[in-house]
C-alpha cells in the first residue's frame, strides 16, 4: 500500500486526468472520482500500467450521498487521505446574464462550487481524525475566479466562490495541520477547452483563436503543491498559456 494517499475528482478526463497520473507518478496511491465508470477505470488502468495504485469511485460531486459514499470508500481502502484535489466543474452553455436559465444556474452551482464544498468537508473530517492527522486540499479555482470571460455569469460566480472557500478552508484548517490552497488554470488542453482553438469570444466582442497549453504542467503544479511538507503552503498559483489574452487589457 502506498505512504501517501490523494484523491482527485472529475478524474476521468482532462485536467483529473492529467493531474491523477501525475500524483500517480509521484508515489500516490490515487482515488478516482467522477460520473463515468468506463472513463475512471481508463484512467486506473493507465495509472496502474505505470506500476501505481488507483481505486475508481463512480460519485456525482453534487449528491451529498454519493460524496459520503466516496470518504467511506477511501477510508476503507485506506485508512487516510494525505491530499485532495477539488477538480470535478461543469461549464453551461455561454449566454448573456439575462439569458441564464435558473436550471443552468443551479447546475453551475450545485457542481462547481457545492460539489467542491461537500468534497471539503469530507476530507476535512478525515484529516482531522486520522492519525496523523493533517493534509491538504487543493481547489481548481480556474483564471475565471480572477476575471470572467463574456457570457460566463454561473462559472465566473462558482470560480469566484471558489476562492472564498479556498481562504475558509485554509483558515479554519490551521487548528488540524490542513493546508488549503487554489490553482487558477488558463487554456489547458481538455475537451472542456477545445473550441479555443477555433476561436473564442473576447471582452469586445471580437473572436480570436487561443493558444492553450498541455495539462501535464498542470499536474506538474498540482504534484508540487502536494508535496510540500504542511508547515508549507501555495495559497494561490496561476498556470496558464503564456500568450493566452488575460495579461492586459481586451
Amino acid at each position: 500500500m502506498a505512504d501517501r494517499i490523494a484523491m482527485v475528482t472529475g478524474a476521468g478526463s482532462g485536467i483529473g486526468r492529467a493531474v491523477a497520473l501525475g500524483l500517480a507518478e509521484a508515489g500516490y496511491a490515487v482515488v478516482l472520482a467522477g460520473r463515468r465508470l468506463d472513463r475512471l477505470e481508463g484512467v486506473a488502468e493507465a495509472v496502474r500500467g505505470r506500476g501505481g495504485e488507483a481505486l475508481a469511485v463512480v460519485t456525482d460531486v453534487a449528491d451529498p450521498e454519493a460524496v459520503a459514499h466516496l470518504f467511506d470508500r477511501t477510508r476503507d481502502s485506506y485508512g487516510r487521505l494525505d491530499v485532495l484535489f477539488n477538480n470535478a466543474g461543469v461549464f453551461t452553455p455561454g449566454v448573456p446574464v439575462d439569458e441564464v436559465s435558473l436550471a443552468d444556474w443551479r447546475t453551475s452551482v450545485d457542481v462547481n462550487l457545492t460539489g467542491a464544498f461537500l468534497c471539503t468537508q469530507g476530507a476535512f473530517r478525515l484529516m482531522k481524525a486520522q492519525a496523523p492527522r493533517g493534509g491538504r486540499i487543493i481547489n481548481n479555482g480556474s483564471i475565471a475566479a480572477q476575471v470572467p470571460r463574456p457570457n460566463s455569469a454561473p462559472y465566473t460566480a462558482t470560480k469566484h466562490a471558489m476562492t472564498g472557500l479556498t481562504r475558509a478552508t485554509s483558515l479554519d484548517g490551521r487548528a488540524h495541520d490542513i493546508a488549503c490552497g487554489q490553482i487558477d488554470v488558463g487554456n489547458a488542453a481538455t475537451e472542456m477547452t477545445e473550441g479555443f482553438g477555433h476561436g473564442a469570444r473576447q471582452a469586445d466582442g471580437s473572436i480570436r483563436l487561443e493558444p492553450v497549453m498541455d495539462a501535464a504542467h498542470v499536474a506538474q503544479a498540482v504534484v508540487y503543491m502536494a508535496g510540500l511538507p504542511l508547515s508549507a503552503n501555495v495559497q494561490f498559483m496561476t498556470v496558464m498559456a503564456t500568450k493566452m489574452p488575460y495579461i492586459g487589457r481586451g
